[in-house]
């Protein structure tokens, strides 16, 4: 009776492990499927969009302040300070106006980070095809996974979505992490 009890307390801690193991990937699974979808209501279930902004703001922030330094007419121009002071006001505002279930579709499907400059340029329920984009799949840390994604025609150019564990099963979009071969 009691190695029946210590198996049965063994088989459940063992389901509660795997199941706390998988809980992140079922999470970018449905992520990626309501993306593609076009679901805005499922998207806005799986996403902490006030972390996403922040997360975004800061790594478009770092990208543009980059692409502005390597201008040479930017660099060499007296008002390039300025600029470079005033691109982060702007573009946290454009953040804030386009960070939304429509975008974050965009960006799974595209593998592409939002542009502020632009509109997006898919429909929602637009086709597009999967097998142009690349996913990898891990883990960073216990509490942070992320989905990597890379268009086969920019293999140099990733974004990572990363989501982030709320409570002990729950996982939420809450930052990316944009990487450029440039």
């Amino acid at each position: 009776m009691r190695k029946l009890l210590i198996g049965g307390v063994l088989a459940a801690v063992v389901a509660l492990v795997a199941a706390w193991a998988v809980a992140p990937v079922l999470a970018a699974q449905g992520l990626v499927r309501a993306a593609r979808a076009g679901d805005a209501r499922r998207l806005e279930a799986l996403v902490d969009f006030p972390a996403l902004r922040q997360s975004l703001k800061e790594e478009l922030n770092a990208e543009l302040v980059a692409r502005m330094r390597r201008d040479p007419a930017v660099a060499d121009n007296p008002l390039g300070g300025l600029g470079l002071m005033l691109a982060p006001m702007l573009l946290s505002g454009a953040v804030d106006t386009l960070v939304t279930p429509e975008m974050v579709a965009e960006m799974v499907v595209t593998a592409e980070a939002p542009d502020p400059t632009r509109p997006p340029e898919r429909e929602p329920g637009d086709e597009h095809d999967a097998d142009d984009i690349h996913q990898s799949w891990g883990y960073r840390d216990l509490d942070h996974f992320a989905v990597t994604l890379t268009d086969r025609d920019r293999p140099d150019q990733q974004l990572a979505l990363i989501l982030e564990r709320r409570g002990l099963f729950t996982w939420k979009l809450a930052a990316v992490d944009i990487e450029s071969g440039d």
